[in-house]
């Protein structure tokens, strides 16, 4: 972490930074459509329109969409039929926070846990002025907080105050237990999967390190059933290195030194994140999912807005 990075708003964020954002949510409609998925390939995630209450059933046609079909009505008669919805007044809307050691790291602009909690705090503001109801999933590697939806301004202030007071704010397990991150990980998506209703926007704000394939298996199962918008945020020196020298780094509980003379290195380097990212884009345009990167040096508001098609 460079060393000029402290204090509110960059190592941590109290609430009533969370609560001022209100305001900046008021330019981040959530409303059905299509999303944009900017520098990802151009692909699109449209809304599932599931946020809905089942009304009857009729056969299948052309067009219609596959994850939809009544497979008992199906399997009874013999031929395929389509699940009808109307819309229901509300529709819910669910963060999955990460706070595991990886968010809290930035070589400029802000953590990535402080991001990630910006942009939970800008959605829940604009999902409570739509009048749709929020709930969220917060973890770490030491804990799982899981906050039902619910409508309306108090439950988001009682999901703020949970974020900013948040133990992970002062307590890590050390980077260097990559076991424990990835257990957290597939452990929280599990219990998303449990808690998801049919329809539901899923909000996933993380940096989606340890990311395997059962963590991968579980998103797929949701994105099935619910829109996922997976916010990838990661910091400038996770993506390239700065110029040849040594740099001391760190988390600002542990620091090393980071040598990057070697060209050898410094493409290998450039090369696993392409494919790490390459992968994750991959994983979303196969099933639908939309992809919003997020850079630690660049604030919150401004890729959501890219995503959502808002001009800032």
């Amino acid at each position: 972490m460079n060393q000029s990075l402290r204090g509110e708003g960059v190592v941590r964020i109290g609430l009533p930074a969370l609560i001022a954002l209100h305001h900046a949510a008021e330019s981040l409609p959530l409303k059905s459509g299509r999303i944009r998925a900017p520098g990802s390939g151009g692909y699109h995630s449209p809304f599932k329109g599931r946020g809905m209450e089942f009304d009857e059933v009729r056969p299948y046609m052309q067009g219609d969409d596959v994850r939809i079909l009544d497979w008992r009505v199906t399997a009874r008669t013999g031929r395929p039929h389509t699940k009808l919805f109307r819309e229901e007044r509300e529709r819910a809307v669910l963060l999955w926070i990460d706070l595991r050691s990886p968010m809290f790291f930035a070589t400029r602009g802000a953590f990535k846990a402080v991001r990630a909690a910006q942009a939970a705090a800008l959605v829940g503001w604009s999902a409570v002025r739509q009048g749709d109801r929020l709930g969220a999933l917060l973890f770490s590697e030491r804990s799982h907080i899981e906050l039902r939806p619910k409508r309306g301004k108090p439950p988001l202030l009682h999901l703020l105050r949970r974020i900013a007071e948040h133990d992970a704010w002062q307590t890590r397990v050390p980077a260097h237990d990559p076991g424990a991150g990835a257990e957290a990980l597939n452990q929280s998506l599990a219990r998303l999967r449990r808690v998801a209703q049919p329809g539901s926007l899923i909000v996933l704000l993380s940096d989606f390190s340890h990311l395997n394939g059962q963590g991968s298996a579980h998103l797929v199962q949701l994105a099935r059933h619910s829109d996922l918008i997976l916010v990838d945020i990661h910091d400038p020196l996770e993506a390239e290195l700065p110029p040849p020298g040594r740099y001391r780094v760190g988390d600002g509980v542990a620091y090393l030194t980071l040598a990057t003379e070697d060209p050898h290195y410094r493409l290998r380097y450039r090369q696993r994140f392409a494919a790490r990212q390459e992968q994750l884009q991959q994983l979303c345009r196969r099933h639908g999912m939309t992809l919003l990167p997020l850079s630690t040096a660049e604030e919150a508001l401004g890729a959501l807005q890219r995503g959502t098609g808002v001009r800032a």
